[in-house]
């Protein structure tokens, strides 16, 4: 007789595999026809499965009913996760990006960061009972990275390649990226006082003098300064070996193809060995691995890293939708329910918007309110604020006074739990239906100006004495009255339009990919155009006049001539 062998293992394979090989089926019509992002529809899953529900996934039962296990496992997780995704994002960004953008990442990473920090620390601290303002620093600075795997949401496939610049995508994986290894110095600086200070130092002596000095030295020297070091070393190292192998063919295809994946790999091992931030020397070794953009262009094409990067998303968050005390939010012993609901409102209203509309001017990818709008919202609370949460309960196990973790650690410990877990649930809950804001802005910008012309348009057909609002039209149809074969001779020189930097002819155009156009003459050096010649140029012409726009003025391909 067959004996069925329900073994966790067993189970958690089938239910991992059908899971994603059903997700797969129908993988495009959720994220382009739907924009529903993959981590939500795994986070339901990982729901779906796990005690609260069916009973498939059993965290518990894998860390043999030791809820210290558990968390010591989800860090783990999220360490691999967070390191094999700073290195891709590394490694797609372009030739020395962080050497040359270096202005911009300043302000995110500096002024954007310590903002983020303090007004997330404020809104916590008022909404949560009995709250130290240094406890919620601590709570504050979990959330203060922008979460990279939840952005890859919004800034890669279809949907981003049509709505959103590609230097505005560049930038905000840069800064999801840096920002990620650099919440250690926010994290500790709150953690460090509240040992040597809280409860007047029980059990932990030195005061707040000893605190500031294990920061300075062990958080900004030995776990930053030496990761930085670190990732870029190791970057350097490898991009030469892979061009000295490849060069002798030495190395074959598949090799090549997985070999920034290993690198996060090995990175994440010895970083993780020496004890200094293995996420941060992630995205620095990936970005100094590709600073001569060779190993990008090489890989431009190849969907080997996304496939794993895909895969491993759909598992963390699957596990996050396992793993989460769903409970706790309705039922502890720090805050109530509606103060979380108000808590994760103002977060995502007041957390990052605020101090990104400031600044804008000052960041060149951000040329536009709107574009400042979307960057300000668009700061994703998941992987990061996790990993940092059991850090941060990890340091807070160790503060102990007579052998005893601390009551104030205690409490502080079951504050982040409930907060940065529904901070977390929160933010990936808004960031799948958040790709609708943008056609929705889009509608919003729009509607007003249509609505304007509109009515503009029928005053004029209602008042005679009025001229009509559109002179080109009939510009155009006295043109096309006086010209016949019989006087094209007699026809007027054709109109040159200037754009920026370049001057186009109202020539010949045919269609290219993306529905712009493009035009068979040559193009040179001008200056600007005004509005009234963009209005008085012909479609074909204004279609080739955005088309220069967006991609400022730089040629594509052979049809495009550049004057010498």
């Amino acid at each position: 007789m067959p004996n069925l062998v329900l073994s966790n293992f067993n189970i958690v394979c089938a239910t991992l595999g059908g899971f994603i090989t059903l997700f797969g089926l129908v993988s495009y019509l959720c994220k382009e026809g739907f924009y529903l992002s993959e981590s939500l529809i795994s986070l339901l899953a990982g729901l779906t499965f796990s005690p609260h529900a069916a009973n498939f996934v059993r965290p518990l039962d894998y860390a043999n009913g030791s809820e210290q296990d558990l968390e010591t496992i989800t860090l783990y997780f999220t360490r691999l996760v967070l390191g094999v995704q700073l290195v891709l994002a590394g490694v797609q960004l372009p030739s020395r990006y962080l050497q040359t953008e270096w202005r911009s990442l300043i302000l995110l990473l500096g002024p954007g960061m310590v903002f983020m920090w303090l007004s997330s620390s404020m809104i916590i601290w008022g909404l949560v009972p009995h709250l130290s303002f240094l406890h919620a620093l601590a709570v504050g600075a979990c959330i203060t990275p922008t979460d990279p795997v939840l952005s890859n949401s919004i800034v890669k496939g279809k949907f981003a390649d049509k709505n959103i610049p590609k230097e505005l995508q560049r930038i905000i994986i840069a800064e999801s990226g840096a920002n990620d290894g650099l919440g250690y110095p926010f994290l500790f600086f709150a953690l460090y006082l509240i040992k040597y200070t809280g409860e007047h130092g029980a059990g932990q002596p030195g005061g707040a003098s000893k605190a500031m000095g294990y920061w300075f030295g062990n958080t900004l020297g030995y776990v930053i300064v030496l990761s930085v070091i670190y990732g870029a070393i190791v970057g350097w190292v490898a991009k030469e070996l892979l061009h000295w192998a490849e060069k002798r063919k030495y190395v074959d295809k598949e090799s090549f193809l997985v070999f920034a994946i290993t690198l996060a790999l090995f990175i994440v091992g010895t970083v993780g060995m020496i004890g200094s931030d293995d996420v941060l020397a992630c995205f620095i070794a990936g970005n100094v691995f590709t600073w001569d953009d060779w190993f990008r262009l090489e890989t431009l094409d190849d969907s080997l890293q996304p496939t794993i990067d895909m895969l491993l998303n759909l598992s963390v968050f699957m596990w996050f939708g396992a793993v989460c005390p769903w409970a706790s939010f309705a039922h502890n012993n720090v805050i109530p329910i509606y103060r979380l609901i108000f808590i994760g409102v103002l977060i995502l209203l007041f957390r990052r918007l605020p101090v990104v509309f400031a600044m804008h001017s000052k960041i060149h990818q951000i040329e536009e309110k709107k574009q400042a709008l979307f960057v300000g919202f668009f700061g994703p609370i998941g992987v990061s604020a996790i990993f940092y949460l059991y850090i941060g309960l990890e340091f807070l196990k160790a503060t102990t006074a007579d052998g005893v973790e601390r009551e104030d650690a205690e409490r502080l410990g079951e504050v982040m739990t409930v907060v940065i877990w529904f901070l977390a649930i929160c933010s990936i809950v808004c960031l799948a239906y958040f790709p609708l804001s943008v056609p929705l802005g889009k509608i919003g910008w729009h509607l007003p100006r249509t609505i304007s012309r509109a009515i503009s348009s029928q005053n004029a057909s209602t008042d005679p004495k009025e001229p009509p609002p559109f002179h080109i039209e009939l510009q155009n149809a006295r043109q096309q009255q006086s010209t016949s074969p019989h006087d094209i001779d007699n026809c007027p020189s054709r109109v040159m339009f200037r754009i920026g930097r370049t001057t186009i002819s109202n020539g010949t155009s045919q269609q290219i990919d993306g529905g712009a156009s493009r035009v068979s003459t040559p193009i040179r050096r001008g200056s600007a155009l005004s509005s009234t010649e963009i209005r008085a140029a012909a479609p074909a012409d204004r279609s080739a006049i955005r088309f220069a726009e967006q991609h400022r003025y730089t040629a594509i391909d052979s049809d495009w001539n550049t004057a010498a």
